[in-house]
């Protein structure tokens, strides 16, 4: 018969080395630190981001309006041909500024039934602040578009070489053959009678002209946003750590109210459906007024007796006037009477 063995001893046991476990946690802990690190600092940078995001489609727009749909006529149309180059997309560009910019329609909204939205007793002239501000953020985008075109010179070369001005022409052919005078506009395609090495020197003189005016727009446009900024910091009414917890806060609501506008909007859409289709009155359906929607949609104003960090802040604070259960907020047409 074989012999059973006998299970091993308590001190048998633990006198067997136990193996370590791989501590993989720590590893994946520090990873994830760095990569949620990283996550915020693009996050902060977020206004930087967009600029340099804007700097590059910005710079590849005319890069391709420049190989693609540019072509210098070499005669008397040069002047207007390379002008609608050089401002016709920053003019463009400037409108769409305006008109992708959600304050100018807070702005503008019904200013024409009810003026006192943009012109208030008491603040009649935060109209022309807001207003501004409006234009100078969208001057961002019109302002990279010179200077990229500026920089590049293709533009200017091919407009100023169909100038007439005897100021202008003096000056671009001080020191140049006759023939500078007389063939100016054929320049930018080389067919002038004047030598090849002449030529070359016209246009590089005309490139450089065009790069020192696009430095100078860049400097100047630096320099303003500068002093702009120092100065509306300066005659700031509140300090750093308020205007940083102001900021959040803005975001915050702004995110937010959005998530709250798709949550509400599908449940009012929902329960006219369901109410539609099995043919029943609708169940009470809590809504603003439409002074409460009027009131929340004013420019804001800050005062500092009141820390009201939003117009929305303000209306909540103060109050709001909510409607009678049965009554629901009605849309009106501009120029009707008859609710939608």
């Amino acid at each position: 018969m074989k012999k059973e063995l006998a299970p091993p001893s308590a001190a048998a046991t633990a006198a067997v080395p136990q193996r370590k476990k791989k501590d993989f946690p720590s590893s994946r802990t520090s990873t994830m630190d760095a990569f949620q690190g990283l996550l915020k600092f693009f996050l902060n940078q977020k206004t930087a981001i967009g600029y340099s995001f804007m700097a590059l489609l910005t710079l590849g727009g005319e890069r391709l309006f420049s190989l693609v749909a540019f072509k210098c006529p070499c005669s008397a149309e040069n002047t207007v041909y390379g002008l609608a180059f050089l401002f016709a997309p920053a003019w463009v560009l400037l409108i769409l500024g305006f008109f992708l910019n959600n304050r100018s329609w807070r702005l503008f909204t019904g200013c024409c039934v009810n003026p006192r939205k943009i012109f208030p007793r008491g603040h009649g002239c935060r109209f022309f602040y807001v207003l501004g501000q409006i234009t100078l953020n969208s001057l961002v985008a019109p302002v990279m578009w010179l200077s990229v075109a500026l920089l590049n010179g293709t533009f200017y070369e091919c407009a100023m070489s169909g100038t007439k001005s005897a100021g202008l022409l003096d000056l671009i052919c001080k020191g140049k053959p006759k023939e500078c005078w007389e063939e100016l506009h054929k320049v930018s395609c080389g067919k002038t009678s004047m030598t090849p090495t002449d030529n070359e020197e016209l246009q590089l003189s005309l490139q450089a002209q065009s790069q020192i005016l696009g430095w100078c727009l860049i400097c100047s446009a630096s320099f303003f946003s500068l002093v702009s900024t120092c100065y509306g910091r300066c005659r700031s009414k509140v300090s750093y750590l308020q205007m940083t917890f102001w900021k959040t806060y803005v975001e915050k609501e702004k995110e937010q109210l959005e998530n709250s506008f798709l949550d509400y909007a599908s449940k009012l859409s929902m329960r006219n459906l369901k109410c539609f289709f099995e043919n029943k009155r609708p169940e009470a359906f809590p809504m603003p007024s439409f002074a409460a929607w009027e009131a929340a949609s004013e420019l804001y104003s800050f005062h500092q007796t009141r820390q009201h960090y939003s117009t929305l802040h303000k209306v909540v604070e103060d109050g709001l006037d909510l409607c009678p259960e049965e009554d629901e907020t009605t849309m009106v047409l501009v120029g009707t009477a008859e609710p939608l």
